[in-house]
């Protein structure tokens, strides 16, 4: 596996080792000892599943309390993916990094708690799994405002997306719960 540069430092891309010949091709989508050796040492507690049709934008969310970390990676079709810097503290607070993840290109990202995460389907559709470090509780879930002005994310619309009720009520980083 090898680690690529984003915005954010702790945002990372990681693209797996391939091997295919005629018959197909294997990779392996996650090993812990060799994640830890790329400063990746999370322990991951839950293994989540979507399936979206073009246009579906999804979040842009995050867990005020039980922050989570998340591993993700698209097994079919293809999304942008964004990471939102939510920590106070942090020299890139408020700051995004967004990267296409797709089945053809195998690439992962890593995306540490903290940060709010979304993704935007940008085929007919698209499967997208991630792993979490710590569960989902909806009593601690927000939403940032996916167009929030503020953060200015660039994402790839052919269109206007479709969002989720709680998506188009996200609130403006500006009003937003963030960490210390």
């Amino acid at each position: 596996m090898q680690l690529l540069e984003t915005k954010i430092p702790e945002v990372l891309l990681i693209e797996p080792k391939v091997f295919g010949d005629t018959r197909g091709l294997f990779f392996e989508s996650y090993n812990q000892r060799v994640m830890a050796s790329l400063g990746l040492d999370a322990t991951f507690v839950q293994d989540n599943h979507s399936r979206s049709v073009r246009s579906v934008l999804r979040g842009l969310h995050y867990q005020i309390e039980h922050a989570q970390g998340k591993l993700v990676r698209v097994v079919a079709g293809e999304v942008f993916d964004v990471a939102v810097d939510l920590r106070l503290s942090s020299a890139t607070f408020g700051k995004w990094t967004g990267h296409l993840l797709s089945a053809e290109n195998k690439r992962m990202m890593w995306i540490p708690p903290g940060f709010a995460h979304g993704f935007y389907v940008a085929s007919e559709s698209a499967e997208f799994l991630y792993k979490t470090t710590d569960y989902w509780y909806p009593e601690h879930e927000r939403c940032l405002l996916w167009n929030d002005p503020d953060l200015a994310i660039a994402w790839p619309l052919s269109g206007e997306p479709q969002l989720a009720a709680k998506d188009s009520a996200g609130i403006r980083l500006a009003q937003a719960e963030v960490y210390l």
